[in-house]
C-alpha cells in the first residue's frame, strides 16, 4: 500500500500561524502564539530548534524543576528500562538492601529537618484556597475486597486536583515584591490550574508554558482563571526548559510541579487530614506517584505522628521512575514513559522528594493500564464520579495489593488525587475496563471448515456469554481461525470452557493480555497474508499536525508500508502499528531514520499473536 493511501487520516501539515494575543516578552528565538485571559481563540505554536533535544545523553526533566541556575550541573543519571524492575501487580516492592541511605547520607545544608516538615505542614496555608477533602468509605469495594477502603477525595478540590495545594503553600511565603514580578511553571496539566488558581487569589501574574500536544480542555481551563498560557515543544522537557530561561529573563519565580520543600509540605497536609479524618486503626494509605512530591509530603506528615501506618505508592508498570530508584538507591532516568497516565508520567523523580521517599516509604506497587480503566469504572458505579487515569492510579494499587496479600478486616486509605478526565479518552477507558476486572476475556479458536463446526464451538462455549465474534471464510484453508471475546467470568469458568476446547481438539489461546491485540490486531481479522520483508513496529506519535507526513517522509518511498493502524485514544501521543518492507540488509539504515524521527518506537514486534492473526 502506497503512502498516499492515508491521506484519509487528515492531519494537516504543521504550518505558523499567526499570535491570538496575549503578551510576547520573552526573549528566546521561538515562535510562540500567548493567550492572555480571555484573549483570542487559543494558542498555537510552531517551536523552533532552540529547545534542547530529548535525545541528548543527560535529560532536563520535572525533576529539575527546584533547580537554579546557579547550581552546578548535575551529573549524568543512570538511564534503565520501565521492565527492568517488574513484579507481580499488588505485590509491595522496590526496596532492596541499596534502598536506605547510609547515615552518611544524612541533610545537607537547606534540606527541612523531619521536625521542620511536620511543624511546616501544621502552620500551612493551603486552606486559603484549597478545601480540607472528605474521606469517604466506599461501601461496594469494601465489601468485593474484605476490607474498610476509604477514599480520600483530592478530585474535588476546586482545580479537581491535590496539586493546589502544593503551589499555593510555595507562592504563598513568596515576598510581595517576587509576586509583583510574577510566576512560570511548565505543566502539562493539574500543576497548570494550581498555579493559575494561585496566583489569581494571590494578586499575581502567572505565565503557564505547556506542550503543543496538551488537549485544548486543559489550557482553556487555565486561561480562564487568569492565567498567560504559553505552547512550547511537543514534550514536557522542551516546555520546561523554554520556561526556566524566560523565568531568568524576566525576574519570574519557577514555581516546580513537586521538587522544593514547600511544595512538599503543601501536599502534606493531605496526610494531616487523613490521619485526623480516621482515628481508629489504619493499615496503609496508597498514593498515585510520579515526581513524589504527594508521598513525600504525606510520608513526612504520617511517618512522624503514625509510624505503623503504611505508606505506599502506586505507579504505573511503564511508569515506575520511583520504583527504580529506590531499587538502585539513587535516582535514575526512564529511556521511556508511558503516557496513558499523564499526570505520573515522569522520567526522574525529585532529588529532595527521593530523598524522603527512600528514608520513610515503606514499598511501591505497580498496576497496568487495564487495571487502572477498571479502578476508574469502579469509582463511577461508587461515587457517580469519573478519574483521570493518573487520579484512579492509587485505588487500582489498594485493590490489587488487598487482593495479593489477602488483607481483611483492616482500613486503608486510596487517595483519588485528580478528576480532569479528557473526555476523548473514555473511549479506551471503557473498553479496557472490563478486561482490567477480568469480566472480558480475548480468546482465539481454531475451528476445522466443515459443517456442524460453529455449532460444536458455541456448545463447548456453553453459559459463558459472547461479547464479540470475528469469523472470515478462507477457501484456501482447510481451518478456520476465530477471535472473539467473553464476557463476565471467573478464573475457573473460563478455565473449564478452556479444558472443554481442548478436549474436542480444538486449540484455543488467551490473548487478553497482549497489547499488541487489544489495541491493534483484533481489528485485522480477516486481513491475512504473507508479506516479502515485512518489518512490524510500533511508533509513538505526537498528537499534532503534521506528525504523520513527518513520519511518511523518513520512510516513504525509501521502503513500502504494507500495514498501518492509527486510532485516537484521547492521550499526549498516540499508539501506531506500522508494517514496513525492509530488506535484512538495509536494517542498519532503517533504524538510524527511526532514530532520526525522534519518535518512540520498537521495531521488530513478531509476537505469537502476530503470527496467529495476520500471517
Amino acid at each position: 500500500m502506497e503512502s498516499v493511501a492515508f491521506a484519509r487520516l487528515q492531519f494537516p501539515t504543521l504550518a505558523p500561524p499567526p499570535p491570538t494575543g496575549g503578551r510576547r516578552s520573552f526573549l528566546l528565538p521561538l515562535r510562540v502564539a500567548t493567550v492572555g485571559a480571555g484573549g483570542g481563540k487559543g494558542p498555537v505554536l510552531t517551536a523552533a530548534t532552540a529547545v534542547a533535544s530529548s535525545s541528548s545523553s543527560v535529560i532536563t526533566t520535572q525533576s529539575d524543576a527546584a533547580s537554579s541556575s546557579s547550581s552546578p550541573p548535575a551529573l549524568p543519571l543512570k538511564r534503565v528500562t520501565a521492565d527492568s524492575l517488574h513484579y507481580e501487580s499488588g505485590y509491595l516492592g522496590g526496596i532492596s538492601e541499596r534502598t536506605r541511605a547510609p547515615a552518611a547520607e544524612g541533610l545537607t545544608d537547606g534540606d527541612p529537618n523531619p521536625m521542620e516538615y511536620l511543624t511546616n505542614i501544621l502552620s500551612s496555608r493551603v486552606y486559603d484556597v484549597a478545601i480540607e477533602s472528605p474521606l469517604q468509605l466506599a461501601p461496594k469495594l469494601s465489601e468485593r475486597l474484605g476490607v474498610d477502603l476509604w477514599l480520600k477525595r483530592e478530585d474535588l478540590q476546586p482545580v479537581f486536583s491535590f496539586k493546589l495545594r502544593g503551589a499555593y503553600n510555595m507562592m504563598a511565603k513568596l515576598s510581595r515584591d517576587r509576586l509583583d514580578r510574577g510566576v512560570i511553571c511548565s505543566s502539562a496539566g493539574n500543576h497548570a490550574q494550581g498555579v493559575a488558581l494561585a496566583a489569581q487569589k494571590l494578586g499575581c501574574d502567572a505565565v503557564i508554558v505547556m506542550p503543543v500536544t496538551t488537549p485544548e480542555i486543559k489550557w482553556q481551563s487555565v486561561e480562564r482563571l487568569g492565567a498567560t498560557v504559553c505552547l512550547v515543544g511537543d514534550s514536557y522537557d522542551e516546555a520546561q526548559l523554554y520556561a526556566k530561561k524566560r523565568g531568568e529573563q524576566e525576574g519570574r519565580t519557577f514555581i516546580p510541579p513537586f521538587d522544593h520543600p514547600d511544595v512538599i509540605t503543601g501536599q502534606g497536609t493531605v496526610g494531616m487530614e487523613i490521619i485526623h479524618q480516621l482515628k481508629g486503626p489504619l493499615h496503609a494509605i496508597f498514593v498515585p506517584v510520579g515526581g513524589g512530591g504527594l508521598v513525600a509530603g504525606i510520608a513526612a506528615y504520617v511517618k512522624r505522628v503514625r509510624p505503623e501506618v503504611k505508606i505506599i505508592g502506586v505507579e504505573p508498570f511503564d511508569a515506575n521512575a520511583m520504583a527504580l530508584s529506590l531499587y538502585h538507591g539513587q535516582r535514575v532516568m526512564l529511556e521511556q514513559v508511558g503516557g496513558f497516565a499523564d499526570g505520573v508520567a515522569v522520567k526522574v523523580v525529585g532529588e529532595e522528594t527521593f530523598r524522603l521517599c527512600r528514608e520513610l516509604v515503606d514499598g511501591v506497587v505497580l498496576v497496568g493500564r487495564d487495571a487502572v480503566c477498571a479502578s476508574i469504572k469502579d469509582m463511577f458505579e461508587e461515587k457517580r464520579s469519573i478519574l483521570e487515569p493518573a487520579g484512579a492510579l492509587s485505588l487500582a494499587g489498594a485493590e490489587a495489593y488487598c487482593k495479593y496479600y489477602g488483607l481483611e478486616g483492616t482500613n486503608v486509605v486510596a487517595i483519588t488525587s485528580g478528576a480532569n478526565m479528557n473526555f476523548d479518552r473514555l473511549r479506551l477507558v471503557t473498553e479496557l475496563a472490563d478486561v482490567g476486572r477480568k469480566r472480558e476475556a480475548i480468546l482465539a479458536t481454531i475451528l476445522q471448515e466443515e459443517r456442524g463446526s460453529f455449532k460444536q464451538y458455541c456448545e463447548l462455549v456453553g453459559s459463558i456469554n459472547i461479547t464479540e465474534f470475528k469469523y472470515r471464510y478462507d477457501s484456501r484453508k482447510e481451518d478456520a481461525l476465530v477471535l472473539y471475546s467473553v464476557g463476565l467470568h471467573t478464573d475457573t469458568e473460563l478455565g473449564a470452557m478452556m479444558e472443554r476446547m481442548k478436549a474436542a481438539q480444538l486449540r484455543t489461546f488467551n490473548l487478553t493480555n497482549d497489547d499488541v491485540v487489544k489495541h491493534h490486531l483484533r481489528y485485522f481479522m480477516g486481513g491475512r497474508s504473507n508479506v516479502q520483508d515485512e518489518l512490524l513496529c510500533r511508533f509513538i506519535f505526537p498528537e499534532r499536525p503534521g506528525a504523520l507526513m513527518k513520519f511518511l517522509d523518513t520512510f516513504s518511498p525509501r521502503w513500502n508500508i504494507s500495514l498501518f493502524h492509527y486510532r485516537a485514544q484521547g492521550e499526549t501521543g498516540a499508539n501506531v502499528l506500522v508494517g514496513i518492507q525492509v530488506p535484512k540488509e538495509d536494517m542498519e539504515e532503517f533504524r538510524n531514520k527511526a532514530n532520526t524521527l525522534g519518535y518512540e518506537y520498537a521495531y521488530g514486534v513478531t509476537n505469537e499473536a502476530y503470527q496467529l492473526l495476520m500471517q
